[in-house]
Formats: structure tokens, sequence, C-alpha cells
């Protein structure tokens, strides 16, 4: 029996037909024009939160938490790879897999703290656009938290003229971050040995374990995780055909995995370059627990330039990050209910509970850190279902993760679910 590119695509791999000539060699510059997916889930990585957490963290106790955000980003090129792997592997998301293969009720619950999530990202992510715009411009909060949701709106437009166009908008503004903190780094300086006591891993304190994990909840971000894998299927072309074979699927997973290298790795050194800042300017300084503290102790120490640059950087964070959220909670929705609500229906639900923390007056830092705590909840209803996805050769077939991977998953999986189990309690009881 012959089945159509088409209706081969839609199967998982091992109803698939035989397997056919896998497609020639991609030369380097096709190799090149694979990259994008990770880039968009990498936003998520250098979100606003991400500044609360990296600035705290390097204010209150110097150089000692750098290894956290190494792990951290380890730890995300791990699980990035394996929810890109699924989408290439099955053509279909995780949201999807997950209405398709667990009971009815456990995916409505899935589905329900998938939502959850989506709301407590959008209140870290518009917030941090309303900071953002009240440092540049003097915007008010509540407006500028408008504006950065009218903002995100228009770069999900981007989307309805291919996955390109939006990939490259948000790689742009993830430059811009990254750009932002690479001028900041050069004129706070490196302590070179303060880097290297940092990458031991230490504590120093029930204080330092408590930031840990929050730093840990604002790196593994569980939106992301869906959002990854909805980007891959037809990203790589007749990915299904093409991994039948040992040399195709050798080929799409150099891709895959170079994609997420550099997207991760990028992501990795704006989170280090954010300690860092903090550890060399800030260390022992309460009035850096802030975004607008810190905002003032660099123009303070570096100048206006320095000042310029981070509130650019934290502007574009929120834009990004809010645009990738909402394509999240479409995703989401899709996968789990099979259901679509228009995108400004969506954006108003979301966009609700960021408005009124700003409306209200609340402090924004504060409204930041709980949003990550609201996250970490949602950390393990991602990645579970994710290791046992991929670790089932049935899904999988030759895409499926090999033992050692599955071990590796779990103890990562293990550590964030504890971490941030701790972040939760340490935060219930003062």
């Amino acid at each position: 029996m012959y089945l159509s590119k088409t209706e081969a695509a839609v199967l998982p791999t091992t109803l698939a037909s035989a397997p056919r000539p896998a497609p020639p060699a991609p030369g380097r510059r096709r190799l090149w024009s694979m990259l994008g997916p990770a880039f968009v889930a990498a936003v998520a990585y250098v979100d606003p939160g991400n500044f609360a957490t990296n600035f705290a963290g390097g204010a209150a106790f110097g150089y000692t938490l750098l290894w956290v955000i190494v792990a951290a980003n380890l730890m995300a090129m791990l699980i990035q790879s394996l929810t890109a792997k699924l989408g290439l592997a099955t053509g279909r998301d995780l949201a999807t897999l997950c209405r398709e293969r667990l009971p009815r009720p456990v995916t409505w619950g899935l589905w329900l703290q998938a939502e959850a999530v989506a709301i407590a990202t959008d209140v870290a992510e518009i917030v941090g656009g309303a900071v953002a715009l009240n440092l540049l411009f003097g915007v008010p909060l509540p407006i500028g938290g408008l504006i950065t949701a009218v903002v995100a709106f228009v770069l999900l437009a981007a989307q309805s003229r291919g996955h390109r166009p939006f990939e490259r908008v948000i790689t742009g503004l993830l430059l811009v971050v990254g750009l932002g903190f690479g001028y900041t780094l050069i004129g706070a300086g490196v302590d070179m040995g303060g880097v290297a006591g940092g990458m031991v891993p230490s504590f120093a304190g029930a204080d330092s374990i408590v930031l840990a994990a929050g730093i840990l909840g604002a790196t593994v971000m569980p939106h992301v995780i869906y959002v990854h894998s909805a980007l891959t299927p037809g990203r790589y072309g007749d990915a299904v055909t093409a991994g039948r074979t040992q040399q195709g699927r050798g080929r799409l997973l150099r891709a895959q995995r170079l994609d997420v290298l550099l997207a991760m790795g990028l992501a990795g050194l704006v989170n280090a370059a954010m300690l860092i800042i903090a550890a060399q300017l800030f260390t022992g300084d309460s009035g850096a627990d802030t975004l607008e503290g810190v905002h003032a102790g660099l123009g303070d120490q570096l100048g206006t330039g320095a000042a310029l640059a981070f509130a650019l950087a934290l502007l574009a964070s929120g834009f990004a990050s809010s645009s990738v959220g909402t394509h999240a909670g479409q995703v989401v929705m899709a996968g789990f209910l099979r259901r679509h609500i228009p995108v400004l229906a969506r954006r108003l639900i979301t966009l609700t509970p960021a408005l009124a923390v700003l409306v209200l007056g609340g402090d924004p830092t504060t409204a930041l850190v709980w949003s990550q705590v609201v996250l970490s909840f949602g950390i393990p209803f991602a990645l579970v279902p994710l290791l046992w996805l991929t670790s089932r050769r049935d899904l999988m077939a030759g895409w499926v993760n090999r033992r050692v991977t599955t071990l590796v998953g779990c103890v990562v999986a293990a550590l964030i679910i504890g971490l941030n189990g701790h972040l939760l309690l340490g935060l219930v009881l003062g």
C-alpha cells in the first residue's frame, strides 16, 4: 500500500509507508536555513522574569549562583532538544499527543494548568515591557502594559506570512537583548576569579537556595516546551519521510541540535551576563532588588548609555516573549482541545491579570517573582509527558530516546521539580 506524502506525514513513523531514498545531504546554506525554531523558544529564557531573578542573585550573593545559571541552561538544551525531536518524529506537537494518548480528564487537567501558566507568563512579560517603557519614556505603567500587548499582537501577525518572518523578528529582538547586555558587561568588567569560584556548586545559606530555585524556575519555562514541539513539524520539510532512515534522522538531528545549541547558548550567555553585571556593581546593594533600582544603579555607575542599554533590552525582551507567550496559548488550546478562539479574545483574557497588577499599583518586581512561582507549578506537567512520549518506541520508532537520555531527563525533571517545590515552600513560609 502506498501513501501520499501528505498522508504519510500525519501518521506515526511506525505506520508510514515503506522507506524511500533519503534526500541529498544538505549543504552549509541549507543547514543554516533550517535554524530558527529554537531561537523562538530561547526568548522565553531571557524574559523579564529572568531579569528580576538574575540581578537579584548577583546583587545578593555575588558570583556564588553563577553555576546555577550554567546548570539550568544545560537542562534547557536537553529539554528543548527532546521537544523539538518529538515534533520531528511524529509531525505533531506535545499538547496534541497528550490529547491523543491520555484519558480525557487528564487532558482537561493539563489544559487548565497550561492556561494558568499562560496567564502567569503574560504577567511577567507585560509587566516587564511596561516597566521598560516607563524607564525609557516615562509612560505610565498601565498604558505601557497596553502598548506591550498591542506590539506583541502585531509581532504575532508576522506568522501569517509563514514561519520564517516570525522567527526573524523574534531572533532580531533576542539579539537586541544580547547586544544590550554585551555592551553593559564591557563597562562593568569581569572578575575571572569570581567567575571561576562561581562555577563551583555551592550555596550561601537558605536564602541563596530559594533564589537558586527561582533562577531555575525563571529559566525552564513550561509554555515553550509546547511551543517548540509545534514549530518543528513541517519546519524541516517532510521530516517523517526523511527520518525513516538512520542517515536521514542523523541529518535532521544535527540541524535541530545546532539550532538548540546556538539559541540556548546565546540565552545562557545573556543570563550569565546579567548575574555578572549585578555581582560586579551591586553586591550588597539593597537598592538593586527592583528593575527600577538596577536601571538607576547602572546610570550612576556606568553612565546613561548602560542604563539605556538595560531598558532597551528589557523592552525587547517584553515584546518578544509576550508574542511567543500568546502563540503558546494558541498551541495549547488547539492541541489539548482541538479548538481555536480569536487571538484578540485570548489576548484580552490573559492580559487582564497583568493590567490589574499595573492599574492597582502593585510592585512590578514582586509581580514578576510571583509569576515565576506560578510557572514553577507548570514545569512537571510538561516535562513528565515529554519524557514519557519520547521514550516510547511505538510512537518514536527510530527517533526514540536512548536509555541514558531518558535517565538523564528523569534526573533533570526530579531536580527541577524538587528545587521549584523548595521555592514554593520557601515563599509560602516566608
